[in-house]
């Protein structure tokens, strides 16, 4: 019986991998759009735990974000700086009192993961695709700012913004190199 046990047990580790996550090579790229244009850029990863089974598929993952990294690369100089100094302050992220933002992955199929996003200290569920090729693991995820008290320019709050009105919704796509 002990043995039963204890071959089960080993199957079930082996079948579970834990990947590491290259930190430096994988991106995360955010894009946000208004009615008049969109922006984008980068975040980095300041940590991330996944495991996939033996087929690829996502069994958990944990990954924190250095908000403080963000990036912008749309825009150059003195109007990079602004924004970047916008997207930092109240109005939006808030990093210096929310450095981090954090993604727990719960649950997953194939190609569909489940889990919690925490922004500025409020937890929302969230639902992305993805798919893994080799050593990549790629993949989309949106998200709607406002549940994360980003309202900024939303005209789900503010009337008559004309072309001055943000969409709520924010795009992250991730390519995650694994070791």
């Amino acid at each position: 019986m002990k043995a039963l046990i204890l071959l089960t047990t080993l199957t079930l580790t082996v079948s579970l991998m834990a990947a590491e996550v290259d930190l430096k090579k994988s991106e995360l790229k955010w894009k946000g759009t208004k009615v008049s244009g969109e922006h984008h850029g980068k975040i980095g990863l300041k940590s991330a735990d996944i495991k996939l089974n033996d087929k690829g598929v996502i069994q958990s993952g944990n990954f924190v974000a250095d908000i403080g990294s963000v990036s912008v690369t749309d825009l150059e100089g003195e109007w990079a700086s602004k924004f970047l100094g916008h997207i930092k302050s109240k109005d939006f992220f808030e990093v210096e009192k929310y450095p981090t933002a954090k993604l727990e992955i719960t649950s997953a199929t194939k190609n569909k993961a489940k889990g919690k996003l925490t922004i500025k200290g409020k937890t929302n569920p969230v639902e992305f695709t993805y798919k893994k090729s080799g050593n990549n693991l790629k993949g989309l995820l949106e998200f709607d700012r406002t549940k994360f008290d980003m309202i900024y320019g939303s005209g789900d709050f503010f009337k008559n913004l004309g072309d001055k009105m943000i969409h709520n919704k924010v795009t992250l796509d991730f390519d995650l190199k694994l070791k």
